[in-house]
């Protein structure tokens, strides 16, 4: 017999939603107030886990334009190209700005929002099991550019018909196959 769908109340939505729209936890974020520029930053990972290939995207929109970036690594993970679609978008802004983060990754916005960073920090890097925090290079490299950028984060499910999150899925796949290719 298998048990009913864990479904999530209004409230518990609600309050989900509440966080999510909360700048990231303190240690985290600018000293000062970012005025900079609203950018919606949509990015996403994927990978091929039997064969390493994996593949990233991300799109920046800002007023009237709009930028697409997207690349491929080999011997690689999923939860590794979501942080990079992030990071590769938060690197190529040029100046301070309120980045508001759409990501279906729970792994990326929980990091942020729920304060795990900080907690890996504390404990040198290490999980609460004790044992060393995957990606820790690149969380670091997040944690200079959340130090530089206002960043908020908005969860959206994945492959649920959100349009940005669609695009950046599909570029990302588009990328880990390029490298089944070669």
């Amino acid at each position: 017999m298998s048990r009913p769908a864990y479904r999530k109340s209004a409230a518990q939505k609600a309050q989900d939603a509440a966080r999510d729209r909360l700048p990231i936890r303190a240690g985290i974020q600018p000293e000062r107030p970012i005025t900079g520029q609203l950018v919606d930053l949509y990015s996403d990972g994927a990978c091929d886990t039997g064969a390493g290939h994996g593949g990233w995207a991300t799109i920046l929109r800002f007023g009237e334009r709009e930028l697409v970036l997207s690349g491929h690594e080999a011997g690689t993970t999923n939860n590794r190209m979501e942080l990079r679609g992030l990071l590769e978008g938060l690197k190529s802004l040029k100046r301070p700005c309120q980045v508001r983060v759409i990501t279906d990754s729970q792994y990326l916005r929980k990091a942020f929002t729920d304060g795990w960073i900080l907690k890996w920090q504390r404990n040198g890097w290490k999980t609460a099991g004790g044992d060393p925090v995957k990606n820790q290079d690149l969380w670091e490299e997040l944690i200079l550019q959340a130090r530089t950028h206002a960043l908020t984060f908005l969860w959206v499910k994945g492959h649920a018909g959100h349009g940005e999150n669609e695009r950046v899925d599909v570029l990302a796949v588009q990328e880990r196959k390029k490298l089944r290719a070669g």
